[in-house]
């Protein structure tokens, strides 16, 4: 979870690269919900391949080196002036600075929960 949180926020940030599914559904109805309701994301829903761990994405090392690699990738996610431009999200799409911001705080989220963090 740590490795794919770090790598989902360096997608983000433009620093890592994920195969596109963008959708007409994927990009409005699917994002609106996911963004703009109370609703919690549901477990299960598969990540792209380049973000799973067990495909391309990148392998667990030390936990306290990811562990601070994920502490220092999200604090570059939030701080101003942002010293990156935001890449498109792999289903979403292009998406507002607002939209990648409570995304951000969502999937760290929807995450942390699963391990009861």
């Amino acid at each position: 979870m740590v490795c794919h949180l770090n790598d989902s926020f360096g997608l983000a940030m433009s620093e890592k690269k994920a195969s596109e599914d963008i959708t007409f559904l994927n990009r409005t109805l699917i994002r609106w919900i996911a963004l703009h309701t109370p609703m919690v994301w549901p477990k299960g829903v598969p990540t792209r391949p380049e973000m799973d761990q067990l495909a391309g994405g990148t392998r667990p090392g030390e936990f306290a080196r990811d562990i601070a690699a994920l502490a220092a990738a999200i604090q570059r996610f939030a701080e101003q002036p942002r010293t990156f431009y935001f890449a498109r999200h792999p289903l979403f799409g292009d998406m507002t600075e607002w939209e990648w911001m409570r995304w951000g705080h969502l999937h760290a989220n929807h995450h942390f929960r699963q391990f009861g963090l």
